[in-house]
């Protein structure tokens, strides 16, 4: 079945002059050290290492001494084994800046039981580098979480048809399903925002609405003591806020007020403890 799959050099050149038409990058993953020099020798930016390689002391070798950006998949492995593998890219000549570490599960589909989503986030800081997520399970549920855990890389196998022969197709993506995955991630990415609390944009308009205000309970006269028998908190927020309450609670009303008009503040006011005295 593989050596009827099988792409010539001239298809992989063909492939490569079609992706820089659409402005993708062309990415595939060798399996054996030849491999790597074919597809170093076509120019390829991205390698990506497979599950399978993660314990190939040669094959990280040679891919660690191309000092290209590596994609390194990390499924069947352990804590011990990835870092051994990421030590072995960096002594032999790959900057660590240069390496995003996939979790990832080879069962194909992955049972949902089995994703382990937390240790995607322990690999990154465990070794302070970039992580994604190789997602072998069924639909796009997985893909969107691992993006709002911090995912930076996304792998997802697609196709033209799921009930086409092999044993990929029926664990992958159908191209409306792709479509739709991407458009998840990138709002994702989108609605992640920075890590400073505060006010959106869209929603500053909304503060004078829906917080509130120190106003009038009831009718005050000038010179009453304010308390909480005579004022009250209410929409909109025009006023003075009612994390003010303890300075205005004892104040003395500088005028006259009709029921929910809002209270002024007047600092030179005196207390209602000072008035009684």
């Amino acid at each position: 079945m593989i050596k009827k799959l099988e792409l010539d050099i001239n298809t992989h050149r063909e492939l490569i002059k079609y992706s820089k038409k659409k402005n993708i990058i062309f990415l595939s993953t060798p399996f054996d050290l030849d491999s790597i020099d074919l597809l170093n020798n076509l120019g390829l930016s991205i390698f990506k290492i497979a599950s399978g390689e993660i314990t190939n002391l040669p094959y990280l070798r040679k891919i660690g001494s191309l000092n290209k950006k590596v994609i390194l998949s990390t499924g069947m492995s352990t804590m011990d084994e990835v870092e051994n593998a990421l030590n072995i890219l960096i002594d032999n000549g790959t900057a660590k800046d240069n390496i995003t570490i996939l979790h990832a599960n080879t069962m194909y589909p992955t049972p949902i039981e089995d994703v382990n989503l937390k240790a995607m986030v322990s690999i990154g800081e465990r070794f302070d580098i970039a992580y994604g997520y190789s997602d072998h399970t069924l639909g796009i549920d997985i893909d969107i979480a691992s993006v709002a855990m911090g995912a930076s890389c996304i792998e997802k196998h697609f196709t033209l048809d799921k009930t086409m022969s092999g044993p990929d197709h029926k664990a992958s993506l159908a191209p409306y399903e792709l479509i739709a995955m991407v458009k998840a991630i990138r709002n994702i990415e989108i609605a992640l925002g920075s890590s400073i609390k505060k006010p959106s944009k869209s929603e500053t308009p909304n503060i004078k609405i829906a917080r509130k205000s120190i106003v009038a309970k009831n009718n005050i006269k000038k010179g009453d003591i304010l308390t909480t028998k005579n004022i009250t908190t209410k929409r909109p927020a025009n006023g003075i806020s009612p994390m003010k309450w303890d300075e205005i609670i004892g104040s003395i009303a500088s005028k006259d007020y009709r029921e929910d008009d809002m209270i002024e503040f007047d600092k030179s006011f005196k207390t209602g403890k000072q008035f009684e005295k």
